[in-house]
C-alpha cells in the first residue's frame, strides 16, 4: 500500500542565496507515514516542527527532496493544484483557531465546502458541528464561544470534507488542560474513523497520546518510533489510543 505521505531528503532553506543569514529549518528529512496512524512531531522551539508541517500541509514548498502525497509529486503541482489538494485532502487546526470574526459557526464551518463548489454546504457543516457537539452554538460568532467551543469550531471546520489527513499545529496550546482533553479526545476520534492525524507539540502528555513521535533537533530527525520508545515511561499517556 502506497504510504500517504512520503517524504525523502527534505530540506527547506530560508535566505539560501544569503549565506550568512541563511536558515536551514529542515535538514534532510526523511519519513513515511501511512494510512490511519497518529503521530506527534516534537522537539525545541526553533528545530523545524512547524516549517515540515506547513510542507506536509501544502502550505510552504521545500527547497530540495521529495514530498510524494498519497503517490502524487507535490513539487509538479501549480498553485491551483496544490489549493485543490488542501481543501480536498487536508484538515487544518492551528493554536489560534484562525476563525473569521465576523461568521458565525456555522459559516466559518462551511467555507471549505463553498471554495469546493459543494451544494448545500449548510447541510454538511451543521452535520460537522454535531460531531463536535456544538450544534446548539451553530448560530454564535466566535467573540461568543469559548476557548474550546472556538478550537470545536476549528475541528468542524478541519473535517467537514471528511479529508484524508488532519493537521494539527499545537492545538491546545491556547486551551486549559481540561479542555485541552476534550479537543485531543475528539481528535482521536477523527483519527479512530481512519484519518491520519499528525499533531505540533510541546506537550509531552499530549504528545503520548500518538502512537508514534518524530522528535527534531536542528531541523534534523533526532528519533522516531513508538511514542513509550521516544518519550519514555515518565511521560503520562493520557487517553486511549
Amino acid at each position: 500500500m502506497t504510504a500517504v505521505i512520503d517524504i525523502h531528503d527534505l530540506e527547506k532553506i530560508y535566505n539560501e542565496e544569503r549565506s550568512e543569514v541563511a536558515v536551514r529549518a529542515v535538514d534532510g528529512v526523511s519519513l513515511s507515514v501511512d494510512h490511519g496512524e497518529s503521530v506527534a512531531i516534537i522537539g525545541p522551539s526553533g528545530c523545524g516542527k512547524s516549517t515540515l508541517m506547513h510542507i506536509i500541509g501544502c502550505l510552504d514548498t521545500p527547497t530540495r527532496g521529495s514530498y510524494l502525497l498519497s503517490g502524487h509529486d507535490v513539487s509538479r503541482l501549480n498553485d491551483d493544484q496544490l489549493a485543490r489538494v488542501r481543501s480536498r485532502s487536508i484538515g487544518f487546526i492551528f493554536q489560534t483557531f484562525n476563525l473569521l470574526s465576523r461568521q458565525s459557526a456555522l459559516e466559518n464551518v462551511a467555507l471549505p465546502l463553498l471554495y469546493a463548489g459543494v451544494t448545500a454546504p449548510q447541510e454538511r457543516a451543521m452535520a460537522a458541528l454535531a460531531k463536535v457537539g456544538l450544534s446548539d452554538r451553530a448560530h454564535h460568532r466566535p467573540s461568543e464561544l469559548s476557548g474550546g467551543q472556538k478550537q470545536r469550531v476549528a475541528i468542524a471546520r478541519a473535517i467537514v470534507n471528511e479529508p484524508e489527513i488532519l493537521l494539527a499545529d499545537e492545538p491546545t496550546g491556547a486551551l486549559d488542560s481540561k479542555t485541552g482533553a476534550e479537543i485531543m479526545d475528539l481528535l482521536q476520534e477523527q483519527n479512530r474513523a481512519g484519518m491520519l492525524l499528525l499533531v505540533v507539540s510541546h506537550d509531552m502528555a499530549i504528545a503520548g497520546r500518538m502512537a508514534r513521535v518524530i522528535r527534531l533537533r536542528d531541523g534534523r530527525i533526532e528519533a522516531d518510533g513508538h511514542s513509550r520508545d521516544v518519550l519514555g515511561t515518565s511521560v503520562p499517556m493520557i487517553g486511549g489510543r
